[in-house]
């Protein structure tokens, strides 16, 4: 009997019993579609997280003094200091002269450095309307670092640096909050922050993004109205109002192919010889592409285990499937016998029950990839993460669909294939 042949057979006999079928399908259905829908909204996660910290520079290094007891500074999320200078001796802090011998060893490798300075955060109040924010020291490397997007205006230059200009880069956020449909270019805010108060002049307006790491900060924020934004001013004057000229942190940029997980290493061991004998901090370096290999690795495992244990459902389909080929050779035991007598072969019988199984579970398997993509889909848009299919797990979904059919029709296809033709013939 040819493959075409046991096909067509298995889809008659699907065919004449249509509820049974369909109910053989439904162990193997909710698996499939468990395990598609975990994939799917665990690769939707993966892919959300890897976009929005690739955004943010997945090739920088972000290099920081650390307590040697581990309670050191925290750093905000944008990879720049917090508020917390008083906590530090400035002999402590990374200086210009550093920066200067880092660039010098690795020409090759470093293209700019990113640096940053927290003031602290606060608020600017104009009539009824305010905005909440956090002052921000920068250089003009911020910008390219953290892939802002200018939408008016310019961003902090050299110039402004230098002349210690207090000039002031806002978000459209803050803009909307205070401004409305002003045109903001020009005109001054005031500025409160914990300790200091001071005027700035608007020379840019940047684009607030809603969906970046930053944005999922403030998270704990009342309404849309109140979230913080960042306001940049000139590094030498948040160095001023600091009283301070080193840093805590800064951000290397490196040159495009330069494996930034290395170059860390490679940066902690230059400022391993400046820290060697400091008693309280070190200097530790870490990469955007490190930090997206380890979460895209717990998710993947999370993503895995979870599957796995829809996965049991699985095994349930897989013995209904057996169950159901012993019933169905046992109502054709005359027929099995009648074939057998007119000259078919143990392998062929066998072939034929083990292809019924195989279409039982593709079919079924199908069925519980459509159903899983959709509801993966579903999910995903659900936790606002933008839905992409596992293609993996689909593909993974139609060799187990097929696995099962083989390892649970064998069993009783072979039952069928060593039947004697006599005694099956003899079957009531």
């Amino acid at each position: 009997m040819r493959f075409y042949d046991n096909l067509m057979e298995a889809l008659s006999c699907l065919r004449t019993n249509k509820m049974r079928s369909v109910l053989t399908m439904l162990g193997i259905i909710i698996g499939i579609t468990a395990v598609i829908a975990i994939m799917t909204i665990g690769a939707s996660m993966q892919g959300y997280l890897e976009d929005t910290m690739s955004g943010m520079g997945i090739n920088n290094v972000t290099v920081s003094l650390r307590a040697k007891n581990d309670q050191g500074p925290a750093l905000n999320p944008r990879g720049g200091e917090t508020s917390v200078m008083g906590r530090i001796n400035q002999n402590d802090l990374m200086t210009d002269e550093m920066l200067s011998s880092l660039q010098a060893q690795y020409p090759d490798d470093i293209k700019a450095f990113s640096i940053s300075a927290g003031v602290g955060s606060g608020q600017t109040v104009k009539g009824g309307d305010y905005a909440n924010l956090s002052l921000m020291g920068v250089n003009p490397e911020y910008s390219v670092a953290n892939n802002l997007t200018m939408l008016e205006g310019r961003f902090i230059m050299d110039s402004d640096n230098t002349a210690m200009r207090r000039l002031a880069v806002v978000s459209d956020k803050l803009v909307g909050n205070i401004f409305g449909s002003d045109d903001p270019i020009g005109q001054e805010i005031t500025v409160q922050t914990q300790n200091h108060i001071d005027t700035y002049t608007i020379i840019g307006v940047y684009q607030y993004d809603s969906g970046g790491m930053a944005a999922l900060m403030n998270f704990s924020t009342s309404s849309e109205y109140d979230v913080s934004t960042d306001v940049y001013i000139p590094l030498s004057v948040a160095q001023r109002i600091n009283n301070s000229h080193g840093y805590q942190s800064f951000t290397v940029m490196t040159q495009t192919g330069v494996n930034s997980t290395d170059f860390g290493t490679k940066i902690e061991s230059f400022f391993g010889r400046y820290y060697s004998h400091n008693t309280d901090y070190s200097v530790s370096a870490f990469s955007m592409e490190s930090i997206v290999s380890q979460v895209t690795s717990m998710l993947n495992t999370m993503s895995i285990a979870i599957a796995a244990i829809a996965a049991i459902s699985l095994l349930v389909g897989g013995i209904g499937v057996m169950n159901i080929m012993m019933v169905s050779i046992t109502e054709r035991t005359r027929e099995i016998g009648t074939r057998k007598a007119i000259g078919a072969t143990n392998g062929e019988i066998r072939t034929q029950f083990i292809v019924e199984a195989v279409v039982i579970c593709i079919i079924g398997g199908l069925i519980g990839i459509i159903c899983g993509t959709a509801l993966g889909a579903v999910g995903a848009q659900l936790l606002s993460f933008p839905a992409r299919a596992s293609v993996s797990s689909i593909l993974l979904s139609v060799g187990v669909s097929m696995a099962i059919g083989i390892f649970f029709g064998y069993y009783p296809a072979n039952k069928a294939a060593r039947m004697d033709p006599i005694d099956a013939l003899r079957y009531e």
